[in-house]
């Protein structure tokens, strides 16, 4: 009949049907991680200097600045995946499990809206 033993069945035990999900989100993001940086390093490789006024006028471009913005959630959102993963794998207390995961959650978040409000700043000419 298939799917695990019969006391497997009855206890519940078999999978939550969550892998698969998780798994392609992190393969999404690698995806756009790869795009979006592809897309940052030839336009950077394409201007003409590499000083200050250079790079945040093209970093106050639409364009760019919409780019730069879905590269600094896709980076954070995919490192937050892969780091769950580790964390669920290998911390075994729950509770240190939780506090883990808490922290990642802090880390990611906060990094990102780090990122979003920098490239904000710049594209709105906050930055002189």
């Amino acid at each position: 009949m298939g799917n695990g033993t019969s006391i497997g069945r009855v206890r519940g035990l078999g999978s939550a049907h969550e892998g698969a999900h998780h798994w392609l989100l992190q393969r999404f993001t690698a995806i756009g991680n790869l795009v979006l940086m592809l897309f940052l390093a030839v336009s950077l490789a394409l201007l003409p200097d590499y000083s200050y006024g250079s790079v945040a006028g093209w970093a106050s471009q639409t364009v760019p600045a919409t780019a730069l913005a879905l590269l600094i959630v896709s980076v954070f959102w995919h490192a937050r995946l892969g780091l769950q993963v580790l964390i669920e794998d290998y911390v075994h207390t729950p509770g240190n499990k939780f506090a883990c995961i808490a922290a990642l959650n802090l880390a990611a978040i906060g990094g990102g809206v780090f990122g979003l409000v920098s490239i904000a700043r710049i594209a709105l000419g906050g930055i002189s």
